[in-house]
C-alpha cells in the first residue's frame, strides 16, 4: 500500500473515532479542508461512501463501520509496537490515552501523576473525561479507570485507590425550609440535584444499610454531569446532591453543607486502571501504572 493510502486510512480512523472533522483535524495537526479532501479521495479510490455528513455530526455508513472495525485495531497494534520500540530508549516516552471520570482524575489520578510527569517530560498523557463504559481497544485508549465492579473481565486491572462512598448533602438554608429526610424514600418529596449519565439517562441514587440495597429515582430543578457543579448548586440551596464524600469534606467541615442519610451511604469499590495485555511492553505505560498503584496506609505500631 502506498504511503499516501496509509495516511488516508489514518485520517479516516481519526474521523471515525472523533465523529467530527474539526476534532480529528486538530488531533492530526492538519486543517479541516485538507482532512475533508483526504476522506473524499479515499472514498473515490474505494468507490464507497464511508461517512455520512450533516451540519452537526459525522456518522459511519455500513461500509465505513466495517472499514473502521478492520483497520483501527491494526493501526492501534502498529502504534503500540512503535511505542514499545521507543521504550527501549534511555528515557520512557510516548503518549498514553486514558478514559476516566472527573472524580477519578481529581482524587485518584492527578495527585499521583503530576509529580511523575515532571520527572518524565517525554511521557505525554491525554485524559478523556466521561462516565460512559468505553471499549478502550475499539475507541483507541491505552487504559481506562473505573470502579472495580465495572472493570471488564478480560482486562488486566490494578487497584489505584481506596474504597469510597457517595453522600447526600444539602445546605443549612435548604434544610431549614424542608424537613430532613430520614429514609431514602423521603427523597421523592425533596428537590434533588440530578446527574446526567454519559449514556443519556439520569443516575438513580443507590443506598444500602444492613445488607439491604435501595435505589431512588429523584427529581429536581437542575441537572449536571459534573460533580463540582452539583456541589456548588447544593451549597447555593438548590436541593440535595449525591456526590463523592471526599469532594465535600471541606464543605462539611465549614458547615457550608450538611450530610443527610449518612447511615444509608454505602461504600463503593475503589478505582482500578485496566488495560489489555499488549500495553505491558511499554516503559512509559509501566511508569504510569506504577505511579498510580494503590498502597494501603501502614498501620502505626502501638
Amino acid at each position: 500500500m502506498a504511503n499516501q493510502d496509509f495516511n488516508d486510512l489514518l485520517a479516516f480512523v481519526a474521523v471515525a473515532r472523533e465523529r467530527s472533522f474539526t476534532k480529528a483535524a486538530a488531533k492530526l495537526g492538519v486543517v479541516q479542508s485538507t482532512l475533508s479532501h483526504t476522506i473524499k479521495r479515499l472514498e473515490s479510490q474505494m468507490g464507497l461512501r464511508l461517512l455520512t455528513r450533516t451540519t452537526r455530526s459525522v456518522g459511519l455508513t455500513e461500509a465505513g463501520e466495517r472499514l473502521r472495525q478492520s483497520v483501527a485495531p491494526r493501526i492501534d497494534e502498529i502504534e503500540r509496537d512503535i511505542a514499545a520500540l521507543m521504550s527501549l530508549r534511555d528515557k520512557p516516552s510516548g503518549t498514553i490515552r486514558i478514559t476516566l471520570s472527573d472524580h477519578a482524575l481529581e482524587k485518584a489520578v492527578w495527585p499521583k501523576l503530576a509529580p511523575v510527569l515532571r520527572k518524565y517530560p517525554d511521557i505525554k498523557v491525554e485524559f478523556s473525561l466521561d462516565t460512559a463504559f468505553r471499549n478502550i481497544v475499539e475507541d483507541g485508549f491505552d487504559a481506562g479507570i473505573r470502579l472495580g465492579e465495572s472493570v471488564e473481565r478480560d482486562m488486566i486491572a490494578v487497584r489505584i485507590g481506596p474504597d469510597w462512598r457517595l453522600v447526600a448533602v444539602a445546605s443549612p438554608a435548604y434544610l431549614r425550609e424542608h424537613p430532613r429526610p430520614k429514609h431514602p424514600q423521603d427523597l421523592v418529596r425533596h428537590i434533588c440535584i440530578k446527574r446526567r449519565e454519559a449514556a443519556g439517562g439520569h443516575y438513580v441514587w443507590e443506598f444500602g444499610r444492613n445488607g439491604s440495597d435501595l435505589r431512588v429515582r429523584v427529581e429536581g430543578q437542575v441537572t449536571f454531569n459534573d460533580s463540582r457543579a452539583m456541589i456548588d448548586a447544593a451549597a447555593k440551596g438548590f436541593g440535595i446532591a449525591y456526590v463523592p464524600e471526599d469532594m465535600v469534606t471541606q464543605h462539611i467541615r465549614s458547615g457550608e453543607l450538611v450530610v443527610v442519610l449518612d447511615d444509608w451511604s454505602p461504600e463503593f469499590d475503589g478505582y482500578y486502571i485496566y488495560y489489555p495485555t499488549s500495553r505491558q511492553n511499554s516503559a512509559a505505560f509501566k511508569v504510569i501504572v506504577d505511579a498510580l498503584r494503590h498502597q494501603e496506609p501502614r498501620r502505626k505500631r502501638g
